[in-house]
């Protein structure tokens, strides 16, 4: 079945400006890190793409890793891209990310120039593109000196292989060093890919004060805490959950669901409906209403959570009430 893309796709969805960049953001984009790979069927992933791009998002966010096995989210994405997508390259912004384990041996993890080069050679084939236009450093390395992973950034940038470059999980004190160097480089830092919501909060120790003061974009990543911020916890563990499967690759763990957290999910979730959104939709508009936020990540199993998910947009703004009511009940 031929892929004929919705006319009306960009009147509905909302444009962030990248910090001090030119470039506009979706303010939500799609993360292919899980429900991408060869363990899925690939009718439901391009499903699911199809409908993200009908919506206005734009962003398509991948990473070496992602997918079971690794890089077949990379594969399925470059195989639907081909087939789908190819006339509206240039209407997307695809990223990709290094830096977590992708090969053995020593140049196959953390942020060596070696290791960020061949795996973007690797990732470009993959997708089969000639260019991403975001490259991430996927997370920071203690053993390489941070002026070289920076300088292959740089790289890459003067290469053509990406137009972009950001960094994630690096803490307030090494996005600032980072910037530093990238902006005495002459390819500034585009973003910064932190993980954030209402259960994970560190962000908000400097973070996000940094991109603010550094001009750089910020896309926080597991803003519903793997599920746990939706309704799915809301009565245990179901027997479908990622919880419950035990996916690994930093995939929602058994241990996270506890009692606690599950009274603190059911309590929001009574603020979430008198707002007259679901918990997903509230905690997703959470984080959206910072304005240092240029997007945030969602992930979709079905079609359906791409609609559910953007619903988040007509409703980010909390009464001050309302936000002490979210912070004692997160105590």
């Amino acid at each position: 079945m031929t892929y004929s893309a919705n006319p009306d796709r960009y009147t509905s969805m909302e444009y962030r400006r990248c910090g001090n960049s030119g470039l506009l953001l979706p303010a939500v984009s799609l993360g292919l890190w899980h429900n991408f790979g060869y363990i899925d069927p690939l009718e439901k992933c391009r499903a699911i793409l199809h409908r993200a791009f009908d919506r206005g998002i734009t962003h398509f966010d991948l990473a070496n890793n992602y997918g079971q096995p690794a890089g077949s989210a990379e594969e399925n994405f470059g195989r639907i891209l081909k087939r789908d997508f190819h006339a509206h390259r240039d209407e997307l912004i695809i990223s990709t990310k290094a830096g977590w384990p992708m090969w053995p041996g020593p140049y196959g993890d953390w942020g060596s120039k070696k290791y960020l080069v061949a795996s973007l050679d690797q990732s470009l084939n993959r997708m089969g593109l000639e260019y991403v236009d975001i490259f991430y450093h996927h997370r920071p390395d203690p053993s390489t000196p941070l002026e070289e992973t920076m300088a292959a950034l740089d790289l890459v940038t003067r290469q053509g292989k990406a137009l972009y470059v950001g960094i994630s999980s690096y803490s307030p004190e090494e996005t600032q060093r980072a910037a530093t160097i990238l902006k005495q480089l002459g390819t500034p830092c585009l973003i910064h890919q932190p993980k954030y919501s209402m259960f994970e909060r560190w962000v908000e120790g400097g973070l996000m004060d940094v991109l603010g003061e550094e001009g750089i974009g910020c896309i926080p990543f597991s803003p519903l805490a793997q599920g746990l911020l939706t309704d799915k916890y809301l009565h245990g563990i179901p027997d479908d959950s990622r919880a419950a499967r035990h996916l690994g690759n930093g995939a929602m763990e058994e241990d996270a669901v506890t009692p606690a957290n599950i009274e603190k999910a059911r309590k929001l979730n009574v603020l979430a409906q008198k707002r007259g959104q679901s918990l997903a939709q509230m905690a997703l508009a959470w984080v959206v209403k910072d304005p240092r936020v240029t997007s945030v990540l969602i992930g979709a199993s079905r079609p359906e959570q791409i609609d559910d998910s953007i619903r988040c947009l007509t409703n980010y703004n909390f009464a001050q009430e309302e936000l002490n009511m979210i912070n004692e009940i997160l105590r």
